[in-house]
């Protein structure tokens, strides 16, 4: 038996996902762990590593560490995402990690992520001719399926931290503000020549800010507060999400940290990180959003097991 460790370092969390792995193929889920770090807090437009967010993560994959230490047979795999990967300071930064934790990263390509979110997806949702969206701190993947296989790919330098602090959209908000900031995504999205393929198509939401849209609507929309739908495979309306963006929209830093399934530690950047797949519902006249709960971690697991096959 492997206890079989995925770290997932983003832009705006470390997360852990750790699995039980038989003999016989099948796993069983163990642990799962989230530490908000924001570690690409005030990269700027020169794109470094500062020392406040380095010195969190250090801290929370020290924390991460204490528990998987004590499992039998851990075999850790630990990815990083967008802030490694655009960072100068990269090679620094990973060093401090080494001499810190004892863990090396794996910086994975944008592509990279693309694929391993397609197959969290389409692992465990029932998927023919989609979109598939996932947007971070400080990046957005989009894979395009067609038939159930993956067609097109793409990541792009866009999340929620990056636009958020890039055009001032963590308190009040001004219409000038979110004017800049949507046309700017806006114009990111419309460079993707194959984008515009996927008119109508089923898009499927995933990533922290995609999948805090799902987290607040299931509390509006649940009948009981104390039993509240899964978020895998939930289905929201386009009206609902453009209807929480006006409201969201209007509220200051502090009123958002109030809003139901919103963590407090999201309310400055939710704006930017909900422009990507408000931008592209309107543009591919999506009707609803499917939420996922599996993705890129989910995706390492499948893939070592296509390569154990």
């Amino acid at each position: 038996m492997i206890n079989f460790v995925v770290i997932d370092l983003g832009s705006n969390s470390v997360r852990m996902r750790i699995n039980e792995l038989m003999e016989n193929g099948s796993f069983l889920l163990t642990h799962q762990v989230k530490e908000y770090v924001r570690l690409s807090e005030n990269m700027g437009p020169d794109k470094v590593l500062q020392k406040e967010p380095m010195e969190r993560t250090i801290k929370a994959l020290q924390e991460l560490k204490k528990i998987y230490d004590q499992l039998p047979n851990p075999q850790v795999h630990a990815i990083a995402t967008a802030a490694v990967r655009q960072a100068k300071n990269q090679k620094h930064f990973l060093k401090r990690v080494k001499e810190a934790v004892d863990l090396e990263f794996d910086v994975i390509s944008g592509d990279q992520e693309a694929y391993l979110d397609y197959l969290g997806v389409t692992r465990t949702l029932p998927v023919n001719d989609c979109i598939i969206m996932d947007t971070g701190g400080a990046s957005t993947e989009l894979v395009y399926v067609e038939g159930g296989k993956m067609r097109d790919r793409i990541s792009i330098p866009l999340g929620s931290v990056l636009i958020s602090q890039r055009f001032g959209l963590d308190d009040e908000i001004s219409a000038v503000s979110l004017f800049k900031a949507m046309t700017f995504v806006e114009q990111s999205l419309a460079k993707i020549d194959w984008l515009q393929e996927a008119h109508g198509k089923q898009l499927i939401g995933l990533g922290g800010s995609n999948r805090t849209l799902a987290k607040i609507m299931r509390r509006q929309l649940a009948l009981d507060p104390d039993d509240l739908p899964d978020i895998h495979g939930m289905h929201v309306p386009s009206a609902h999400v453009y209807e929480l963006m006006e409201s969201v929209i209007q509220m200051n830093r502090t009123q958002r940290e109030k809003t139901p399934g919103l963590a407090k530690v999201r309310a400055d950047v939710i704006v930017g990180g909900w422009m990507p797949i408000i931008l592209v519902m309107r543009m591919l006249d999506i009707q609803e959003v499917v939420f996922s709960n599996h993705g890129l971690r989910e995706g390492v697991l499948y893939d070592y097991l296509d390569h154990q096959a």
